[in-house]
């Protein structure tokens, strides 16, 4: 059937071309527009999210220096932890500390017995049993020198008796144990519970 736009009344021309201008301008608008307004939307949120990750950098970047002065600090905290707890036990070296204050006390070392370390969650102890000649004032002026030392040094078990034959220089004998710290690289690994009765224990990885 053949129709034609031209015989139709003009009130049925018009309502025709309003329909086909609504038609492409709905098609237009849904195949076309809402597509970009979709990706443009899209863009709007991912520039917004870089805005905050720069005015993040920015923020950053302002406390840099701050930043800087902190590691420093920490780092000279580290240093003078260092003196205090060292990352390494060195018998000869603690040895001469001791001898070198017992001297100054007019105390003489008889005996140097380091024992194994205990190791706890960031530091070792290191139990030294010492032997001690002299007299009561120059154990405890070398209990003070020791009380002085950068490096810490606890004094436990202190056995103190006098000597049958005492002399001027030498009125007793003492023994106590000197526990000086090792500051572990790495913290030590927690222990494992024990299994309970009846328990199977966990297998090694690998077995």
């Amino acid at each position: 059937m053949d129709i034609s736009l031209a015989k139709l009344p003009w009130y049925a021309q018009i309502g025709a071309f309003v329909a086909l201008a609504l038609g492409g301008a709905g098609a237009f608008y849904y195949y076309y527009e809402m597509p970009v307004h979709a990706d443009m939307a899209a863009r709007q949120t991912q520039l917004r999210a870089l805005k905050a990750d720069i005015n993040k950098g920015y923020t950053t970047a302002r406390q840099l220096p701050q930043f800087r002065g902190q590691v420093a600090d920490l780092q000279t905290r580290l240093e003078s932890l260092k003196s205090v707890l060292p990352e390494e036990k060195d018998a000869a070296d603690l040895l001469r500390r001791l001898q070198t204050v017992a001297t100054q006390a007019n105390l003489t070392i008889k005996g140097f017995k380091p024992s194994p370390t205990v190791t706890q969650q960031l530091h070792a102890e290191w139990p030294i049993a010492l032997e001690l000649d002299g007299t009561y004032h120059n154990l405890a002026e070398f209990f003070d020198r020791v009380g002085k030392f950068t490096r810490i040094v606890n004094i436990s078990a202190l056995d103190v008796k006098g000597k049958e034959k005492p002399d001027s220089k030498s009125t007793i004998t003492a023994t106590c144990v000197a526990t000086t710290f090792v500051l572990l690289d790495k913290p030590a690994p927690a222990k494992k519970a024990p299994a309970k009765p009846g328990q199977p224990a966990a297998k090694a990885k690998g077995a």
